[in-house]
């Protein structure tokens, strides 16, 4: 069976729990930040790239800071995300604030900050009139309906999706906001969840520069930039195969050549949303194996659940799992590994093949550093856990302290009754 590496040792974990007791999200520095300089290089043919990270995906300001000292900004899509991303010094256009169903004082605060705003609906023009004045620079994001598809492949299906405006939209959308005084334009959309397809970008970009050139035809207005926003995924799975991000970077130089700049539109900067492929691979979960259960099945219990990685128990995701120390040893004991929580979904794994493990073992699960801390939860009373970085010279740093009972109760304790 194939297997993945992980970017931590048993000899470090059994370090970090003498301050850190599991479970924990571990991040490591040194992957983030080799791989934030590879995706710059692979768009750095277009002078205006800008990749604005998906803060929903890992909403840490300790990581969003290392990732503006690479050159990113942040995607924002809501009033808390804002803010955070403005506590790190990220302001004015290095905020790209893409919501939905936003309330007034969200579009408030984005106009505050100067942040690039993306109407989600045609409608939110009116209603951000009368919120704040309209800037020089917005963008409307768009759906174009049926099914997203790559060589007769159904990638995702957008004409289900709540996101975005119709074509017909868009050209009414562009014309009003320019009667409000909006000069330059960006034009966005998110077509496909997790691709691992190294065409999905230049697929997407070409379907979104044509649209540029027609709504340039038809409006006389000037596009600035085209946000390919996220949907490059990674190979949760040791069997799959990465996203080349050269490839793909190439692959968009390639439609940018063959439909932008005869089109006299070579001045459109290229803007870019990822969140899973940015961070991902360089997070995982660190727990400890508690319990054994030997009933109709084979179980493994850990100190972690789903309120601490949802998308297992969620989606029925997979994340590949190693247990530290037995790397080499052979995976031939059936397990469901679980978490304690009150529900039968909440399940690692369902019959995977793992080496013999053993009560105090620690095993790494995989592939977390996008949306796991970030949808944990507190079902059951659990109590989310700490997150640490593995910075790039081996020490570790905290960067989210576990939560404790009293965080717990500070939002119920109106009376004083859980005061000590």
């Amino acid at each position: 069976m194939n297997q993945k590496k992980p970017f931590v040792t048993l000899e470090q974990v059994q370090e970090i729990v003498k301050k850190y007791p599991t479970p924990f999200h571990l991040y490591d520095e040194k992957g983030i930040r080799e791989n934030a300089r590879r995706i710059k290089q692979a768009f750095a043919w277009n002078p205006g790239f800008h990749e604005y990270f998906a803060v929903k995906a890992c909403p840490n300001p300790r990581l969003l800071q290392i990732l503006k000292e690479e050159g990113f900004g942040c995607d924002c899509s809501s009033y808390t995300e804002l803010l955070m991303s403005e506590a790190v010094g990220q302001v004015g256009e290095d905020i790209m604030f893409s919501s939905n169903v936003t309330p007034a004082e969200d579009f408030a605060l984005a106009a505050k900050l100067g942040a690039i705003i993306n109407f989600d609906d045609i409608t939110h023009i009116d209603f951000f009139e009368k919120i704040a004045p309209f800037p020089e620079t917005m963008s409307c994001r768009y759906n174009p309906g049926g099914d997203f598809k790559i060589e007769n492949e159904i990638m995702d299906t957008p004409q289900d999706a709540k996101y975005g405006m119709t074509r017909p939209q868009l050209t009414e959308a562009y014309r009003k906001l320019m009667s409000k005084g909006v000069k330059h334009f960006g034009l966005h959309a998110f077509l496909a969840s997790n691709t691992v397809a190294n065409e999905y970008y230049p697929v997407l970009a070409r379907l979104l520069f044509q649209t540029a050139v027609e709504l340039h035809e038809e409006t006389g207005a000037h596009i600035a930039f085209i946000n390919l926003s996220g949907g490059v995924g990674i190979p949760y799975r040791p069997e799959q195969n990465a996203n080349d991000i050269m490839a793909i970077g190439e692959g968009v130089r390639k439609a940018y050549e063959e439909v932008l700049v005869p089109a006299g539109m070579g001045d459109v900067a290229i803007y870019t949303e990822m969140g899973r492929f940015v961070m991902g691979p360089y997070g995982c979960l660190v727990a400890k194996c508690l319990h054994h259960k030997h009933t109709h099945k084979e179980y493994v219990g850990l100190d972690a659940c789903a309120a601490n990685l949802m998308r297992p128990a969620m989606y029925g995701a997979y994340h590949h799992i190693t247990v530290l120390g037995k790397e080499d040893a052979p995976c031939d004991h059936k397990y469901d590994v679980t978490g304690g929580l009150c529900e039968n979904n909440d399940k690692f794994a369902i019959d995977r093949m793992l080496p013999e493990i053993d009560d105090g073992d620690y095993l790494v699960i995989h592939d977390t550093g996008a949306h796991g801390f970030a949808m944990g939860y507190n079902y059951n009373g659990k109590l989310r856990s700490a997150e640490v970085l593995l910075r790039e010279d081996g020490t570790t740093e905290l960067i989210r302290r576990a939560e404790t009972p009293e965080d717990y109760f500070a939002t119920l304790d109106v009376t004083g009754v859980f005061k000590k």
